[in-house]
């Protein structure tokens, strides 16, 4: 059974928030809000975490997992990235954006794209999320809650605690947090490559 955490959107409570990281920390499996739409979040390196969200999202292994940042310091360790794509990734951060990246030696070969050898990052702009990454001092690893078949991530946390009670730890709910996911940009070739366009502006990069 989940546990249920109502946070405030604004003002996270510091207990709860770090009643998560903990859980975090111990493996558990989260749901949490982001500045575009839900997410699964597990601890990095942790197999059971990431079998668990391949399983309930039904993903195969070139699915591109999200390691979801608090800042740019902790992205660059994961991620190898030159000075004309480090300004363009800066410019658009935090934000409602994913970028593709070859990944460091930091990340675990599971969670690489197996032919490209790529990763997934983002440093959101949401309180709460910002709140738990602070706290916690290490990304999430992370991937939107869209369940097999549906063509919209859930929206409300108590739906979601409702529904993944079973297979989930963990549910923060901290009011609507929309249905648009992020935009995804490839710059694993060098030049910017639009995989999915979404929340984030993508005019910056066309």
């Amino acid at each position: 059974m989940a546990k249920y955490f109502d946070v405030h959107p604004d003002n996270p409570q510091p207990r709860s928030i770090a009643q998560v990281a903990d859980s975090v920390r111990s493996g558990a499996l989260i749901a949490y809000p982001t500045d575009s739409c839900y997410a699964l979040g597990c601890r990095l390196g942790t197999r059971d975490g990431t079998e668990r969200i391949r399983s309930i999202r039904q993903l195969d292994n070139r699915h591109h997992f999200t390691l979801v940042c608090q800042d740019f310091a902790q992205l660059g360790q994961f991620v190898q990235i030159d000075n004309d794509v480090f300004r363009a990734i800066k410019a658009s951060t935090p934000g409602s954006y994913t970028f593709i990246l070859p990944a460091t030696r930091e990340v675990p070969r599971m969670l690489q794209h197996p032919k490209k050898k790529t990763v997934g990052v983002r440093i959101p702009d949401h309180v709460v999320t910002q709140s738990l990454l602070a706290e916690l001092g290490e990304p999430l690893l992370s991937s939107t809650l869209l369940l097999p078949g549906e063509d919209e991530p859930m929206t409300q946390g108590w739906e979601i605690k409702d529904r993944l009670d079973h297979v989930l730890d963990a549910v923060i709910d901290s009011g609507d947090c929309g249905t648009e996911p992020t935009t995804v940009v490839d710059f694993s070739g060098g030049e910017a490559e639009i995989v999915r366009r979404g929340a984030g502006d993508t005019a910056r990069f066309e």
